[in-house]
Order: structure tokens, then C-alpha cells, then sequence
């Protein structure tokens, strides 16, 4: 069930239940006014009812696996909300194509010919961004202006309250948020980001994907189907 108030978008109820003191807190109310800002000056993606996405395909207590970005895509059409993913019928983006080139060789993964991945989401991978919104054609340019304290606070949620997830951190910028884990009750695996740029560093060959499976199988869960 989605719930809806007058201080905060659409967010799936358990995530509103360990998230509504953000939705109340100052900086969420300067946030919403810079983004009411934003959209009377440029476009921003993603839409506004795909925000809040990954948080509303993956409910907190379905929550097997964290992958987390940095930014939403900036392109026309490519942002809907879940990192690394794109809908069907654009074309793949650099950083997914060698997400799918692991995971082929890690699993035999048969690379489909479209990046989208809310199969994943379903199956209870969070496909979060630091920063879930931007300006069209301008990375970065929502940085610094609350989201990342937002989903800071959403990581810590899914650390205090869940138990047995594995988090996905590549790039530096993912591997920063590894204090804000508790490694006693969860799994950290880090690498290289899979970018053009630094995939070949140790993003490829790494085979997260299978020992994300090892480790849920082994704590009494069910392992993801990668495959879509």
C-alpha cells in the first residue's frame, strides 16, 4: 500500500514507517523547495512519480541486495529510477554493458538486449542512487542539496532493521558509504566501478554476483535470478 502526505512524495509504506523523521526534517523541506526551483528552470529527470522508484518496487522488508549509484542518468529518456537501469528501448549504457559482461562470466548470464532491471528490483535488489534526482545534460547537478542525507539515512534503515543483505559497493564513491553498515549483520563486497574507465581495475572478475548468492543461500535466503 502506498500512503501520501502532505509533507512528502509517494513512498512505499515500510519505507515511510523508518523514513517519515527525514521526510519531516529541514533539510528535506529545503530540498523539496530547490526541486520545486529546478522544474520551473529545466527539466529533471526522472519524472516525478519514478523518484522514489527503487524504494517502491523493493519494500524494506524485501530487501536482499544493495546496489548503490551515484547519480540518475542524465539523458533523455534513460532516468527511471533505479541505478544502473535504463527502460527497454534505450540503448544500454556503458557502466550496465560491463555489469552484464560479469555477470555472464561469473554466471553464464545471457546479456539480453535491453537495460532494464526492475526484474532485479522485484526480485529484492535496491537499486538506489546518493542523488535521486538531476538536471537534464548535467551530472552531478543535484549533489549536495539533501538526497544524499536522505539515503544515507535509508541505508542505515536497511542495516538496523533487516539482517543478511548483501551490499554492492563499487567505485569510490559507494565505497564511502561502507560506515554506515554494520558488517556483523551484513555483507560488504566492494570493487572497482564498472565504468568504461575502471571496470579492467577489478570490476570485471570480481563474481559479486555469485558470492551474493553464496552468502543469502548460506544465511537462509533465497538467491537472486540475475537473469531478464
Amino acid at each position: 500500500m502506498l500512503i501520501t502526505k502532505a509533507v512528502q512524495p509517494v513512498i512505499e509504506e515500510s519505507w515511510l514507517e523508518v523514513l517519515r523523521s527525514e521526510f519531516e526534517a529541514p533539510y528535506f523541506l529545503s530540498l523539496k523547495s530547490f526541486l520545486v526551483e529546478e522544474k520551473q528552470k529545466y527539466t529533471i529527470f526522472p519524472p516525478g512519480n519514478l523518484i522514489f522508484n527503487a524504494f517502491n518496487t523493493t519494500p524494506l522488508h524485501r530487501v536482499k541486495v544493495v546496489i548503490l549509484g551515484q547519480d540518475p542518468y542524465h539523458g533523455p529518456g534513460q532516468a527511471h529510477g533505479l541505478c544502473f537501469s535504463v527502460p527497454a528501448g534505450i540503448d544500454i549504457p556503458p557502466s550496465l554493458r560491463n555489469i552484464f559482461k560479469e555477470l555472464h562470466s561469473d554466471l553464464s548470464f545471457q546479456i539480453p538486449n535491453h537495460g532494464n532491471l526492475e526484474k532485479w528490483a522485484r526480485e529484492g535488489v535496491l537499486l538506489i542512487n546518493a542523488t535521486l534526482t538531476v538536471r537534464m545534460s548535467q551530472a552531478g547537478s543535484h549533489q549536495g542539496h539533501g538526497w544524499e542525507i536522505f539515503t544515507d539515512a535509508a541505508i542505515r534503515a536497511i542495516s538496523t532493521h533487516s539482517s543478511s543483505v548483501v551490499f554492492l559497493l563499487w567505485g569510490n564513491y559507494a565505497i564511502a558509504k561502507e560506515s554506515l553498515i554494520d558488517h556483523e549483520k551484513h555483507l560488504v563486497l566492494k570493487a572497482p566501478h564498472p565504468s568504461p574507465l575502471s571496470a579492467s581495475r577489478g570490476f570485471l572478475g570480481c563474481r559479486h554476483f555469485s558470492k551474493t548468492n553464496e552468502y543469502l543461500k548460506k544465511n537462509g535466503r533465497e538467491p537472486i535470478d540475475w537473469q531478464i
